[in-house]
């Protein structure tokens, strides 16, 4: 049982039956993500490549320091699940995009072929996504292999978050 799952069922046990319905899952139609642009590479993306894979999107920019260690810790993990149906996608968010061409240039030069995944331009003529606004740099969604959103985090990710991320790999 998740922790969700189980503070609901706390809650509806301690509060009594009456209030029941209050904590009863929602029979709304989950979000489905999607998302189209083009890598670094010229390359067309689609969310829907990755069906059956989980997917950690991350929003960042070339100049945030958290979304530098995120990323960092982000590409380890990735580069060690890569074959565990992984997949992590970084959009980048600068308004600039020469930006987002200095980071890749850098990336380049120091990161080896296999560590690399996927990077897009948010701000890139037909990029599309329903991610929504991004508020907060760096921005995390995980999608796992069913195509369900499984959390959002807003800011560097925290010890639970890699917790929940490697849950994920097993659905």
């Amino acid at each position: 049982m998740k922790k969700r799952q189980f503070i609901q069922a706390i809650s509806a046990a301690t509060l009594g039956l009456a209030y029941a319905p209050l904590f009863a899952q929602s029979s709304k139609e989950p979000q489905k993500f999607s998302l189209q642009g083009i890598d670094v590479n010229g390359k067309k993306l689609d969310l829907n490549d990755f069906l059956g894979k989980t997917v950690l999107v991350s929003f960042f920019t070339a100049g945030c320091s958290l979304c530098t260690r995120d990323l960092k810790l982000m590409r380890e993990f990735y580069v060690g699940n890569a074959k565990r149906n992984f997949v992590l996608l970084a959009i980048n968010i600068d308004e600039d995009k020469k930006d987002f061409e200095t980071y890749n240039q850098l990336i380049a030069l120091t990161i080896p072929k296999e560590q690399r995944f996927p990077t897009v331009w948010r701000n890139a003529v037909g990029h599309k996504d329903n991610f929504g606004v991004i508020s907060r740099q760096p921005t995390h969604f995980v999608i796992n292999a069913k195509s369900q959103f499984v959390f959002k985090r807003e800011g560097t990710f925290q010890p639970n978050d890699w917790d929940n991320l490697w849950e994920s790999l097993g659905t």
